[in-house]
Parts: structure tokens; C-alpha cells; sequence
């Protein structure tokens, strides 16, 4: 049976290794060996992840890929992605090529405001606590100067504050709700700070406020906190052309292809089932180069699955319609993103992300991710609506499925010519490899 331990945090790299080695490995010295493999042979590289979280034990690789040939508002790019499912850039890819050809990607973004609240309790008479905010507003602005100085000197900084009345929610709850620009960085310990020092002029300035009860100079700050939930923080990207002109290799009607992928979106915004799986596949896009560029994927896809059920009910993401024979793809989703603090700085393949993207502002980081989704949105429907999603799928995973198995370079030519014209599958690949060795 396996122990608790103490101070576990406190214990040495190779003391964390040697006890969870020991603790749960029937063979120790195997586990070890793995974990040191996947450490990095540069020691300063290394100790700069040891660094990023705590009780680090050794490095997690996912594959950084790129998805070049990216056409956005008249300009190429090639798109870095850290991400480990199979075909997702290959994909990307692709929808690059036939966009390129057909005019390219338009982003824009909408807005970048960003959001953070101060929950609070009150028990008195909305009125006062009104009045008293009214009074006090300037009194929170000029509390976060030391704060705020060096990001208005940026172009951002606090945009509004204002009093909201939550009590039927919950009974006594109000927020203090703001707004932010936070410019180039994504802002949360800024955001974070200030809504901190907002708490504290709360309670301090009601202590002293002369209309308040004794009862009603106790309020209750319960948390400070941003959101991640920016839905006036948004980008829209598009692609359009003739219908005519969306005809290729696999859509030799394109008047029926442009109905049906019509079709297939129309159903992933009424159909929660499938507008879960049509949105994911769209985070495949936004997620791996959000990660690649350093920023917290974890946030973005929170923000962007509420933004999807902002009607009450879940939908999806993007769009399309035909139109005086115009076929329009798009999507709008909130994406609050930095390009400088955090990582940005110091992960080495982050630095490198960036620059391949020519060192892009939030703003450009924004239109990219939008794209990369959008991209990934599309080449999902056109397979799904043509020759169906598994085919390329497996095709792709077959590399997977190979090294499952052990096979040598010999088989893999001879898998590979088999498969090139027969349906890829687990079983399929299992059978065909115990035939070979037979």
C-alpha cells in the first residue's frame, strides 16, 4: 500500500523521482530512466521548466508543427501549432492551399475590452450603497494609479467601473464590474491587482461614509477576480468566394457542396450534440497555436464554450450562407491573448512562435488564432460533407497505429502501399502486420 508524504515539495528533483519511483514502479530504475530521458541536455534549458510550475519531475513533449501557406488580409504566414492529435495540421494545411487560391482569410478584430468583478455582500438599502458608489468612483480610478501608470502609458489601463445589483442571484450579492484594455499582454495580473485594490477602497471608504449604518459599513468582499468569460473582447474571420469557384479535386459539384456544408453548419447551430463536436473541432485550430504562443488555452476554450451558449443554448461557432451566388464561411469568438509577459519571454519555442509570426501584436495574435479555427472548422466539413472524416483521419493516424506495433521500415512500405487504396483501421492495420510476419 502506498504512504503519504511529508514535505514533498521541499525534497530535491532527483528525491521526488527516486520516491515515486520507489513508491509506484515495480521496476524503479525503468521509471527513472524514462523520466531522465525526456529531460533536456541543456542544463539551463532545462532549469528554466523545472521553473515553470512546481514538483516538476521532467518534461512533457507535444509536437510543435507548422501549417504554412496561411493567406490573411494579404499576407502569408505560416502558423506554428503544439498539438499531438493526428491530421489536425495536415488539415490546417490543406485548408490553406485552397484558400489562397480563392482569396485568403479576412480577420478583424471586433473589440479587446476585458473583464474582472469584486463579489460582495451587502445587508442595507441599495439606494445608500449607490450614492455611495457614485460618490467614491473617481476615489477607485486614483487607487490603482501606481498600478495603472505604466499601462496607460501603453494606450491602456481601467475603462469603466460600475455598481451591479446581483440580489436576484443571490440574496446581498453586488459586484463591482470592470473593464480593461490591457493592450499587448494578456492583463490578468494587472487585472487581478487592480480589482484587489478595489476591495480595499470598498471597505475602507465605507467605513467612513456617513449615510451608512453601522450594519451597513459591513460589507463582505467574498472574492477578486477576472474573467475569463470576454465576449466584448472578439475577432471575426471569414473566407468567401463564387460558389463556382470552390470546385476541386473532391467537389466536382460545388453548387451541391456549397448546400450541403450550408447544411452541415445549420445543424451544428441547432443541435447541441453536434455543435459540441463541430466547436471542438475548431479549438483544434485555436488551441494549438494558443499553446504554441505561450498564452492559457485552458482560459481561452472556458471563454469561448460560454460564448457559444450566450443564447441559453449551446451552438455553433461558425457560419455560412450562399448568397447571390456567394458562398461565406465565418466565425466570431472572444479570445483575450497576450504577445509580451508570461511566457512569451522566456519559453524558448514560444520566442521562436512568435517571431515566425513576425512578432505579432494581440490584436494580430487574435486574427491568426481565428484563422488557424476557422481553417481547421473548414477542412473538417469539407471531408465530413465529401468522402467523409475518417478516411484522411486514419490515414493520418496510421503512423500511430505503426509504432504501436513495432514495425520496421520494410513493413512500413509495404503497410503504406496496401493502405494507400484500402480503409485504414486498427484492426485492418493488426491483421495486415501478423499476415507479413507470418
Amino acid at each position: 500500500m502506498n504512504k503519504p508524504v511529508a514535505g514533498f515539495s521541499k525534497l530535491s528533483k532527483e528525491e521526488k523521482i527516486n520516491w515515486i519511483a520507489k513508491e509506484y514502479f515495480s521496476t524503479p530504475s525503468e521509471a527513472i530512466a524514462l523520466l531522465k530521458n525526456y529531460w533536456n541536455t541543456d542544463e539551463k534549458i532545462q532549469k528554466l521548466h523545472d521553473e515553470f510550475i512546481e514538483n516538476t519531475i521532467t518534461n512533457f513533449y507535444i509536437p510543435l508543427g507548422v501549417a504554412p501557406n496561411f493567406l490573411i488580409n494579404g499576407k502569408y504566414s505560416t502558423i506554428p501549432m503544439a498539438i499531438e492529435e493526428s491530421s489536425v495540421v495536415a488539415a490546417a494545411s490543406k485548408s490553406a492551399n485552397y484558400w489562397s487560391t480563392r482569396g485568403g482569410f479576412k480577420a478583424t478584430v471586433i473589440n479587446t475590452e476585458k473583464i474582472g468583478q469584486v463579489h460582495f455582500l451587502y445587508k442595507g438599502d441599495l439606494s445608500k450603497l449607490q450614492l455611495f458608489f457614485a460618490q467614491n468612483k473617481a476615489k477607485f480610478f486614483s487607487d490603482t494609479e501606481s498600478i495603472t501608470k505604466n499601462m496607460q502609458k501603453r494606450g491602456g489601463g481601467i475603462l469603466d467601473i460600475v455598481l451591479q445589483d446581483k440580489t436576484d442571484l443571490l440574496p446581498n450579492y453586488y459586484q463591482l464590474h470592470a473593464t480593461f484594455e490591457t493592450k499587448d499582454s494578456m492583463g490578468a495580473n494587472f487585472i487581478n491587482s487592480c480589482l484587489e485594490q478595489f476591495a480595499k477602497t470598498l471597505k475602507e471608504e465605507s467605513q467612513h461614509y456617513a449615510l451608512f449604518s453601522e450594519s451597513e459599513k459591513e460589507i463582505t468582499v467574498i472574492m477578486s477576480i477576472l474573467s475569463n468569460y470576454v465576449p466584448n473582447c472578439t475577432v471575426r474571420a471569414e473566407v468567401s468566394c463564387p460558389v463556382n469557384e470552390l470546385a476541386e479535386k473532391h467537389i466536382l459539384d460545388p453548387q451541391d457542396f456549397a448546400e450541403r456544408f450550408v447544411q452541415a453548419v445549420q445543424i451544428a447551430e441547432v443541435e447541441p450534440f453536434r455543435a459540441v463536436t463541430h466547436n471542438k473541432g475548431i479549438m483544434n485550430g485555436v488551441d494549438a497555436v494558443v499553446l504554441a504562443t505561450g498564452n492559457d488555452f485552458r482560459a481561452v476554450e472556458a471563454g469561448i464554450h460560454a460564448y457559444a451558449a450566450k443564447s441559453g443554448q449551446y451552438s455553433s461557432l461558425s457560419h455560412a450562407t450562399i448568397e447571390n451566388g456567394i458562398f461565406t464561411f465565418w466565425l466570431e469568438i472572444p479570445l483575450a491573448l497576450g504577445t509580451v509577459g508570461g511566457l512569451t519571454t522566456l519559453h524558448p519555442l514560444v520566442k521562436l512562435s512568435l517571431e515566425m509570426l513576425k512578432n505579432p501584436s494581440a490584436k494580430e495574435l487574435m486574427e491568426v488564432v481565428a484563422v488557424a479555427g476557422l481553417a481547421q472548422n473548414f477542412a473538417a466539413l469539407r471531408s465530413l460533407t465529401t468522402t467523409g472524416i475518417q478516411d484522411g483521419h486514419m490515414k493520418m493516424h496510421l503512423n500511430n497505429i505503426l509504432n504501436q506495433f513495432g514495425a520496421n521500415e520494410d513493413e512500413r512500405i509495404l503497410i503504406r502501399k496496401h493502405f494507400k487504396h484500402n480503409t485504414v483501421s486498427h484492426s485492418a492495420v493488426a491483421d495486415y502486420i501478423n499476415n507479413l510476419r507470418k
